[in-house]
């Protein structure tokens, strides 16, 4: 006979006294830390324990009995439910210096290297419709909250596009209005969301996999211009022409649409680095611009989703590089090319390394539209290219910029950076926990001289931060 579990307790009267990591709050109970989600320090409340291991607890709070100082109101119907802006119950002044210090802590006790004191945070210049791409997954059931399931008046087996559910892949909360990117957006999303329910269009199951709306990213720029890619997959005799009616729809719905892009996507996951994408009408492209620079952006490239703070992030990894025209500088993980065109005109050359095929032409693009000849695109695994014979070939660098993903850089590719030997190393880095592991790597043979905290996602836990290291 199994033995009965017993069941996790109600915690009474706990004060939230920190922030933790990803956007949870912490609370200590008789030496026992506890994580609980969407509440502020300062808050009164009574937790349900949903988790309990040796050192720690996961809770939710059932009841506030006393609210925060700290405490603004969200302002955004999903907040609570939708786990994209955690920080929303947060005033905007707050939450930058949480992210300070979350970068400082970081730093010090991962990193465990000397430090200087660090710049303030740069705050985001919109806290608003500050994004220029959404990414939404379409489902043929919706998630329902716990009062919704209760509420019998309520169908309980609608379609949804939206965004998916923390912790449950195959679950898509519907999404009415989102605040993170312009308003057009949510006008376009719905309107799909509405012909496709009146025209009978399936909606996909994950798990299943079958049904012909599967996914919307919508992209647009700061010159205007807006991109709509529809992810499909076909199932049955019929669904392509489905496909082509919506497209034509949207095309006659909205001229603001320049490039209207779609594909089949017949794979287990959304991903759509390795697919075909067509255009439907306008071009294959929208254009970003930064200073006097104009960017391609294409379906699969990267940009930065912040347009407005990304400026101000290049801007100062371009001060800390201390550029005279002289120097050779590596950009590892170029992207499209943005930080590497953005500095090129104060370099002698510039070398940037992308793993994105795509991307790399698209960067390659960017120079030729801005007459910048002093640039050189390589596409492949970093780990793989940059190498001793890579240097060796192409010259020593005298500034290394490098933008590695979430997961920091591959320890092959830290022990390059220090066999080239760069005099100057700038370090941007959306992630500082891996940051942090990274300089620790660097230590032996450079010191960190500057670091500034940048932020670029408002209501989110999530901080970008620039390190500027000198060679000791």
């Amino acid at each position: 006979m199994t033995r009965k579990k017993k069941p996790l307790p109600i915690l009474e009267n706990i004060v939230i006294s920190d922030f933790a990591a990803e956007g949870k709050s912490v609370a200590r109970v008789n030496d026992m830390v506890v994580f609980v989600p969407w509440a502020v320090p300062g808050d009164v409340c009574d937790l349900q324990v949903r988790r309990k291991k040796h050192s720690f607890m996961e809770a939710e709070v059932i009841r506030y009995k006393e609210y925060s100082k700290l405490r603004t109101e969200p302002f955004c119907q999903h907040f609570g439910v939708c786990g994209g802006c955690k920080w929303q119950q947060l005033p905007y002044e707050e939450q930058l210096k949480m992210k300070q210090q979350q970068v400082k802590d970081q730093l010090t006790r991962i990193g465990k290297v000397e430090l200087p004191d660090f710049r303030p945070i740069l705050g985001s210049v919109k806290t608003k419709e500050y994004r220029n791409k959404l990414d939404f997954g379409c489902a043929n059931k919706r998630w329902l909250t716990s009062e919704q399931l209760k509420d019998e008046s309520l169908e309980k087996n609608q379609p949804a596009i939206g965004f998916h559910i923390t912790g449950a892949f195959d679950k898509i909360l519907p999404i009415e209005k989102c605040w993170l990117m312009d308003d057009l957006h949510n006008t376009i999303r719905n309107d799909i969301r509405d012909y496709a329910v009146e025209h009978q269009l399936t909606f996909f199951d994950l798990r299943q996999q079958v049904g012909l709306l599967r996914d919307v990213i919508i992209r647009n720029s700061n010159t205007g211009e807006l991109m709509v890619i529809i992810q499909f997959h076909y199932d049955e005799e019929g669904d392509e022409q489905r496909a082509q009616a919506l497209l034509q729809h949207l095309k006659d719905a909205f001229p603001q649409i320049t490039s209207l892009m779609y594909l089949n996507n017949q794979k287990c996951n959304d991903t759509i680095g390795d697919q075909d994408i067509l255009t439907f009408s306008g071009n294959d492209h929208i254009i970003e611009t930064m200073e006097d620079l104009r960017f391609k952006v294409g379906p699969k490239s990267f940009y930065q989703t912040n347009t407005e703070q990304a400026y101000h992030l290049y801007s100062v990894a371009r001060q800390f590089a201390g550029l005279t025209g002289t120097e050779l500088v590596y950009d590892l993980y170029t992207g499209t090319g943005t930080i590497a065109n953005f500095v090129a005109r104060q370099a002698r050359q510039v070398i940037g390394i992308e793993y994105v095929p795509e991307a790399i032409e698209d960067a390659k693009i960017n120079s030729q539209l801005n007459q910048i000849a002093n640039t050189l695109f390589f596409a492949g695994d970093m780990k793989d290219i940059l190498n001793d014979a890579f240097i060796e070939e192409h010259g020593r660098p005298d500034v290394i910029i490098t933008d590695p993903p979430r997961a920091g850089m591959h320890p092959d590719v830290v022990k390059t950076i220090l066999r080239a030997q760069p005099q100057r190393i700038v370090y941007v880095s959306c992630n500082p926990a891996t940051q942090a592991r990274d300089l620790q790597e660097l230590d032996a043979d450079y010191r960190v001289k500057e670091v500034q905290p940048v932020d670029m996602f408002p209501h989110t836990p999530h901080v970008e931060n620039v390190v500027l290291l000198e060679r000791r």
